[in-house]
């Protein structure tokens, strides 16, 4: 009974840079871990990879034989994988219950409409893998009120379609205000409070103020479902990988039935966790924000 990550998320959030820190990390608690590559653009990948798909097909096979673009190229080369599942389980039969982490491609279509990842992360949960989704989203896009709102729609529309256990991160975090200053305190982006005070952000801005009813029609719809949350991550800094991951192996079952390879205390502390991840909001605020010293605790915490 294998355990795992599905990680996803828009280009340019992290994924690849998350699934080598994750690595790092299990590796360092003792905990047997493999990496599985799904994307088939990914030519250069920083960690140690067990399965790649570009053994099977690569997007330049795609574009080039087929005359495709790279966003089509990308999804051609999802539906052949979904076709050719047979080489996939075979590749994952060698790694025997390690723990899996799944790096898949970051075109967005594929986990809000296109079913092809679908149809493979069901034929995973068929081979008895107990899996969770970690989308990542770059957490500055907090600081943009228009931005925060379709991270917002991208979540929900991607958690309804997947239908795994789900966990948005708002990755970078540290570098959270590189393009502006947040306009509220850290926690009402995470808990995704009262969205009617960005409606005037919203309304206020030029294009914006076209669209006020269906502004507000956006807000309603993700406060109706009331589905999205969001933790934080900071891949450089052990303590904030540490506090995702026991959300993470709740969300999985890892921390009530996983393989105990040497990472009895972080399992230990996962299950005693009572308040939770989200009560630390505000400390992870004062670091990465309101002083202005993450850079110097980054630094220290690699030194530890």
């Amino acid at each position: 009974m294998p355990f795992g990550q599905i990680v996803i998320g828009p280009p340019g959030s992290g994924k690849t840079t998350y699934c080598h820190g994750m690595q790092q990390f299990f590796n360092a608690t003792g905990r047997k871990v493999s990496v599985i590559n799904l994307d088939p653009a990914n030519d250069h990948v920083p960690y140690d990879c067990a399965v790649n798909v570009s053994d099977l097909i690569t997007l330049e096979e795609s574009m080039d034989e087929l005359k495709l673009g790279p966003n089509g190229g990308i999804m051609y080369c999802m539906e052949f994988l979904e076709k050719n599942f047979d080489w996939l389980e075979d590749e994952l039969k060698a790694l025997g219950d390690d723990y899996v982490l799944f790096d898949l491609p970051g075109q967005v279509e594929l986990f809000t409409h296109h079913d092809s990842v679908k149809n493979i992360i069901e034929k995973l949960v068929k081979l008895d893998y107990r899996l969770v989704t970690v989308h990542l989203v770059d957490a500055h896009y907090c600081t943009d009120a228009t931005k925060y709102i379709a991270m917002l729609l991208l979540s929900l529309k991607t958690m309804i379609q997947i239908e795994l256990p789900h966990v948005n991160v708002l990755s970078k975090v540290d570098l959270i205000e590189s393009y502006g200053e947040l306009a509220f305190n850290l926690d009402f982006y995470t808990e995704v409070q009262d969205l009617s005070y960005l409606l005037g952000q919203l309304d206020d801005s030029p294009f914006g103020q076209k669209f006020k009813d269906l502004n507000r029609a956006l807000c309603n719809l993700v406060e109706d479902f009331s589905l999205v949350a969001f933790y934080t991550l900071c891949i450089e800094d052990k303590k904030s990988v540490l506090e995702l991951v026991k959300v993470i192996d709740r969300a999985n079952g890892y921390v009530f039935g996983g393989q105990l390879h040497g990472d009895e205390n972080l399992i230990f502390s996962a299950t005693i966790s009572d308040h939770g991840f989200m009560s630390d909001i505000m400390e992870i605020q004062e670091k990465w924000t309101d002083s202005g010293h993450g850079a110097e605790y980054i630094e220290n915490s690699a030194d530890s």
